[in-house]
């Protein structure tokens, strides 16, 4: 299996030049992952599952769109409550996934949040509290684009940003830096189409995030947003991360020392419970234009990133399939945690 990702990772290095010039293949569609990884699940695969969700518990799971990727596949949105079909004004927690094409683990990362408040209603009272208590959004896939694309050779393309051409040698933008709060203003993008963190010519200018974003602001009813809390999920490090993104300091203008504590406390015990490293996202390395940034910036949302595992390059990006289930399920009380947290 690492052997296997270790040639990928040359084999990256070779078609790197065909990747910024344009030639790849247009709207790329995985039939499935390279051999030995079939575990892990493509877009289509994905959007099934949901509708799976949907239709065996309608009283408890709707799926709809938060909007379409640049190449015309929709941004999956599943809602679990005990109450689909009702706006009764809970607390609501959103959890987003696969910003990051190459970043599958995260994928399923999100459909094992679905299987459990969805499968696990009837059965588990811890469970069945949190979701009378809140309402939960879930969008597996982010970047459903740039993730088909990962994969639509015989092995993986390390691919992280989305399909959008960049400009007429380059193609992509790294989402998680196009976000509309501090975009741009920190050294921690690239303003070149061909780098990894390019972060797009303007804030929002990716369908993706401005797809997201104004589904986070739809929920704002009545002045309130009723978004309190938020996942996303990256590969890999083994880190939860909290904002500011943009700034070393702790405190300063849109974070309190209160609001700081706050963070650091929620991390530090969900961190507990999977045994990741909790800090400031700008102890790892400043970015800016995050999405962490935009939510808690502009909407007080208590959002975090977790990367997930593993901590080394091997496997990296591209963990085998057979251990979804143990790195999902690791954070499933880090994920209770979270929700308990919106109120």
């Amino acid at each position: 299996m690492y052997s296997r990702r270790a040639a990928g990772a040359l084999l990256s290095l070779v078609t790197g030049a065909a990747l910024l010039t344009g030639t790849t293949p247009a709207h790329a569609v995985a039939a499935d992952f390279p051999a030995g990884d079939e575990g892990y699940h493509t877009y289509a695969e994905v959007t099934s599952e949901l509708r799976n969700a949907a239709a065996n518990h309608p009283d408890l799971a709707a799926l709809s769109s938060a909007g379409k990727s640049f190449e015309g596949r929709e941004l999956n949105l599943l809602k679990i409550s005990d109450n689909v079909t009702a706006d009764e004004g809970e607390p609501e927690v959103l959890f987003t996934c696969n910003q990051h094409a190459r970043e599958h683990l995260t994928t399923e990362m999100c459909l094992h949040i679905v299987q459990r408040f969805t499968d696990g209603y009837a059965t588990d009272p811890n469970i069945r509290q949190l979701v009378d208590g809140h309402v939960i959004w879930v969008i597996p896939n982010v970047n459903p684009d740039g993730s088909e694309f990962d994969i639509s050779g015989s092995d993986y393309q390390y691919w992280r940003k989305n399909r959008k051409p960049a400009d007429d040698n380059s193609i992509g933008t790294d989402l998680n830096r196009n976000w509309g709060y501090k975009w741009g203003c920190c050294d921690g993008s690239s303003t070149r189409p061909g780098s990894e963190t390019y972060r797009g010519p303007a804030a929002f200018s990716e369908p993706e995030t401005q797809a997201v974003a104004r589904f986070v602001d739809s929920r704002v009813i009545g002045g309130t947003q009723r978004i309190k809390a938020h996942i996303d999920f990256h590969t890999y490090s083994e880190l939860v991360l909290w904002p500011f993104g943009h700034t070393q300091d702790d405190t300063g203008e849109g974070m309190t020392a209160e609001e700081n504590a706050r963070f650091r406390d929620v991390g530090q015990r969900m961190a507990a419970t999977n045994q990741y490293t909790a800090q400031q996202s700008s102890d790892l390395y400043v970015t800016d234009g995050d999405i962490n940034d935009w939510m808690w910036g502009t909407h007080k949302v208590l959002s975090f990133t977790f990367e997930m595992y593993p901590t080394s390059p091997f496997p990296g990006f591209y963990p085998p399939d057979e251990d979804i289930v143990r790195e999902t399920t690791r954070n499933d009380a880090a994920v209770d945690i979270l929700i308990g947290e919106a109120r």
